[in-house]
């Protein structure tokens, strides 16, 4: 009980409203459609896989680069090379400038503060976890999305979200007993405890979202966002930067570039098709990520991985799932629909 009123239940649908305003750029924070045409699911299928195959490739370019980049310089390409595409989006899309006014420069700030610093410890677990399971830990961030709105917002979770939790929290423990058992290297730890803290710090991050999405336009919680992200890494310029090798160079450039293309596609699939159709398509990232930390970097995941990605992905599905939801009031109505 918050001011004797009952605490409002945690809803799997909220979530998923929230993902979608965190990511969309458009005028209207409500893209779900009802009655999207099989070619429209399909297309919106496609733009979710592109999505999460642009991530995997950013991924897997900051992955190249840790041991000879720092990492605010790695911070800074990535943020600034993505900042033109996000910019050109938010055009097209009519929110830029217009959508830039806000009413709560402290939320923003301190929504800026968890994404940045969770981009930070993100791309710090790179250097010392393999691609895959550095992806892997990132599905925990749903699981602790919950918690803190249990915690926080004073919602209500029911049984399946406590579930969904507790199957988390059994991947961790499946990822980490047998490395403490065994004794697992030190850079190793950093590497697991670095991705808890950053599925942590995104999950918070979520949470002053849902704040700002009460008066703020989501183009312009995205805009301020990868605007402190370019400064807090061009901050670490005084501690050293280095002179990246041409293909460094190159690598730090397609970072930024796939991570602006990975969310312009991402959004576009979230316009045309609801969540609950795009949700299962989401995890193929692990699998991008498997493969392509084989390929590039002969990584081959050790037995635990796959115990613990089990109980992560199953209880990130649970305390997430998503019914559809029809279509939102507000909502950008089908063509089909309009008069």
């Amino acid at each position: 009980m918050i001011g004797g009123k009952s605490n409002p239940p945690f809803r799997s649908q909220q979530l998923a409203k929230l993902a979608t305003t965190v990511l969309m750029c458009g005028p209207s924070p409500e893209y779900y459609l009802k009655g999207a045409t099989l070619d429209q699911q399909r297309t919106a299928i496609a733009l979710r896989i592109v999505s999460g195959l642009c991530i995997t490739a950013m991924t897997l370019c900051v992955k190249a680069v840790t041991n000879d980049i720092p990492l605010g310089q790695i911070v800074f390409f990535r943020s600034f090379f993505a900042f033109p595409i996000l910019i050109g989006f938010l055009w097209v899309s009519g929110s830029f400038p217009a959508g830039l006014k806000t009413k709560n420069p402290m939320g923003h700030a301190w929504r800026s503060i968890f994404g940045a610093t969770a981009m930070f410890t993100g791309f710090a677990a790179l250097k010392f976890l393999p691609v895959a399971e550095a992806t892997m830990i990132s599905y925990l961030f749903p699981v602790f999305m919950m918690v803190l709105a249990v915690l926080v917002l004073g919602e209500r979770a029911g049984k399946r979200q406590w579930i969904g939790v507790g199957l988390g929290l059994s991947g961790v423990v499946a990822l980490t007993l047998p490395e403490m058992e065994f004794g697992a290297s030190q850079p190793r730890m950093i590497g697991l405890t670095l991705g808890i803290v950053t599925a942590m710090l995104g999950a918070a991050a979520l949470i002053q979202v849902r704040r700002l999405s009460a008066t703020e336009h989501p183009g312009g919680i995205a805009f301020y966002f990868a605007l402190m992200s370019v400064i807090a890494g061009a901050m670490t310029l005084p501690l050293g930067w280095s002179v990246p090798s041409w293909e460094n160079l190159a690598l730090l450039v397609a970072s930024g570039l796939f991570g602006g293309l990975a969310h312009v596609a991402m959004v576009l699939a979230f316009r045309i098709a609801e969540a609950s159709t795009l949700a299962p398509f989401e995890y193929l990232t692990l699998i991008w990520a498997a493969a392509g930390g084989f390929t590039f970097f002969g990584e081959n995941p050790r037995m635990a991985f796959y115990f613990a990605a089990a109980f992560i992905v199953s209880g990130a599905i649970i305390a997430t799932r998503v019914k559809p939801v029809g279509l939102i009031p507000g909502a950008m109505k089908p063509d089909h629909e309009r008069n």
